[in-house]
């Protein structure tokens, strides 16, 4: 028909806009449970939040608990989706034994090229073990299979900030197995420095992944943390 009108050849082209796919693994061991203003918590506001992103964008959203990912939620469909949502993650109970989120990741269904969430406090012998470099091979895993890795690190106030002196029993809120510490000075110290070593490893592993690492305090006011925090997601 334009031939016609025009007398000149026309080549009609299309653009195709293809559904993004966004993976969440969500760690739901007990130790989330953690601090007076738990990570677990935090970690359900996380996936809330990119999963408003994520459904805001039209796009696919796929949420992993860590402890039954033979069985995740796929959503679609934009925001009228989102009370599924978070359905599911009020139904998550942190409960199970130590996750290693790094396993996780190849237990997931692929879907193709994506961004892959996990949202975990990363406080594993698999991560903070320098030895082992489960982090990094799960890194370069998801690069390979054309997915995009952003770690959110949540962490409590405790845990940021330890307060705590004198001699104490600490008890693995997994395994029970006890430990007695004396809350000296130089072993906060050294906790603070093995703690900033695991951040700094993490970031590194990331972008070297093309992706991004966040570190998210539970006590920090969730507006602040979404507006300031996460702010390189949702450039």
């Amino acid at each position: 028909n334009v031939y016609a009108r025009s007398e000149r050849m026309y080549i009609r082209e299309y653009f195709e806009e293809k559904e993004a796919v966004v993976s969440v693994i969500l760690d739901t061991s007990a130790s989330m449970h953690y601090g007076k203003k738990s990570k677990a918590e935090l970690a359900q506001d996380l996936c809330a939040v990119i999963a408003f992103l994520t459904l805001h964008h039209m796009d696919r959203l796929v949420l992993y608990d860590s402890s039954q990912m033979g069985n995740p939620l796929v959503v679609s469909g934009g925001k009228n989706a989102l009370p599924k949502v978070l359905g599911w993650l009020q139904a998550r109970t942190f409960s199970g034994t130590e996750t290693d989120s790094f396993s996780a990741v190849r237990q997931m269904q692929r879907r193709g090229a994506g961004v892959t969430v996990i949202v975990s406090d990363f406080l594993t012998e698999a991560a903070t073990d320098p030895t082992q470099d489960c982090l990094e091979k799960t890194m370069q895993y998801l690069d390979f299979t054309k997915q995009r890795p952003v770690l959110l690190q949540t962490l409590c106030a405790e845990e940021l900030r330890v307060t705590m002196d004198g001699t104490r029993n600490l008890i693995d809120m997994e395994s029970k197995e006890k430990l007695r510490v004396t809350m000296r000075a130089d072993v906060i110290a050294r906790y603070e420095q093995e703690l900033q070593k695991l951040s700094v490893r993490l970031k590194k592993s990331a972008s070297a992944a093309g992706g991004t690492y966040i570190l998210c305090d539970s006590e920090k006011e969730r507006r602040a943390l979404i507006l300031e925090d996460l702010r390189p997601l949702f450039v």
